[in-house]
């Protein structure tokens, strides 16, 4: 007997406080608090919220901008850490499932940094992690290219819930892959880019992303999307005068909740700070599939063949005898405890 659940989730769209990751971390909490307190059971947060987006790759130039690269990664975080332990306690108060996007310092580097996901847990278990696999267009002067490891679908008390970073939601291949998990709710995150080329509605193209992915699918696609605060605005015209005029455009930041029919859940939110809430029934995933099934009957899977690599990709292989290696316990999709890295 199936009985699938139904219930409210809260998509964040803010701005973070730009490369403070302790007054960021501080937001983060407090919006958790917030939104559980509206009964959202779910609460996703933009990408790299924690704590900046690199605008400066977009207004200036790589000379330019080395050195606010250096504050991004003087900024960045690990995981497991302490920021990353604020965040599942505030998740583990409010009893409810958290998706933060957050800049990731890779172990043992002080400069490799990967646009990530993290998908925390009502326990403050860390259920998964996503590194973005290719950073888009000037993103690539700052992130490092992710792997496959953190393409997996979640089973929750929810539902199997997947993830995805900003223009990922564009790639057809990436997407099929969470739906052939089973994924019939799916988190895409965003950051506001008015500096798109200039005939681009972002956030046109946003919902456009999430609707083709609902109705393709037939699941809920929660979207959350940041905002440009006037103080990063005024940080980047500072240190490149005219990119005020390059970060005010309108329409560049969309969340939203659509559901498996390919429509809007409520009313969107644009360019606003706030955060939205929705109801999700995930039996509304049922009826749709019985035309169109793209991971079942309505496929050929006898002509289609998809492989995923899902191994975590490591700088170097150390053969130490008979010394057994520690395994990684941020290697796949398990359930970690973010205040010690140790398994939930």
């Amino acid at each position: 007997m199936i009985k699938l659940p139904h219930f409210k989730v809260a998509a964040v769209q803010a701005s973070p406080v730009f490369l403070n990751t302790p007054a960021t971390i501080d937001k983060v909490c407090r919006l958790i608090a917030e939104a559980a307190s509206q009964g959202a059971r779910l609460v996703v947060f933009p990408e790299v919220f924690v704590s900046a987006y690199p605008y400066w790759s977009w207004v200036g130039n790589p000379i330019a901008g080395s050195t606010w690269f250096q504050k991004l990664c003087e900024s960045a975080v690990q995981v497991p850490g302490p920021e990353m332990a604020r965040v599942a306690q505030a998740a583990r108060d409010a009893g409810a499932y958290v998706a933060l996007g957050i800049n990731e310092l890779a172990a043992g580097s002080v400069a490799t940094v990967y646009n990530t996901m993290v998908f925390i847990g009502p326990q403050g278990q860390l259920l998964g992690r996503h590194r973005k696999l290719v950073p888009t267009w000037a993103e690539k002067l700052t992130w490092a290219p992710g792997d496959g490891a953190g393409l997996r679908v979640h089973a929750t008390e929810l539902g199997p819930i997947g993830m995805l970073a900003c223009g990922e939601n564009t790639n057809t291949l990436a997407r099929f892959s969470l739906l052939a998990q089973g994924e019939l709710v799916h988190l895409a995150s965003y950051i506001s880019l008015p500096v798109a080329p200039p005939d681009y509605d972002m956030a046109e193209a946003i919902k456009t992303r999430a609707i083709a992915h609902s109705f393709e699918g037939k699941v809920y696609t929660v979207v959350s999307c940041s905002t440009l605060s006037t103080e990063t605005i005024a940080l980047m015209e500072q240190a490149f005068p005219g990119a005020a005029a390059l970060l005010t455009r309108p329409n560049s930041a969309f969340s939203g909740v659509i559901g498996p029919d390919g429509r809007l859940v409520g009313e969107p939110l644009i360019d606003t700070e706030g955060i939205l809430y929705a109801d999700i029934d995930l039996s509304r995933c049922i009826q749709p599939r019985q035309m169109h099934d793209i991971t079942g009957h309505y496929n050929r899977f006898d002509v289609f063949d998809l492989r995923v690599n899902r191994r975590s990709l490591r700088p170097a292989t150390f053969q130490d005898g008979d010394c057994a290696a520690l395994p990684d316990l941020l290697d796949g999709a398990q359930d970690f405890d973010l205040s010690t890295g140790e398994k939930a």
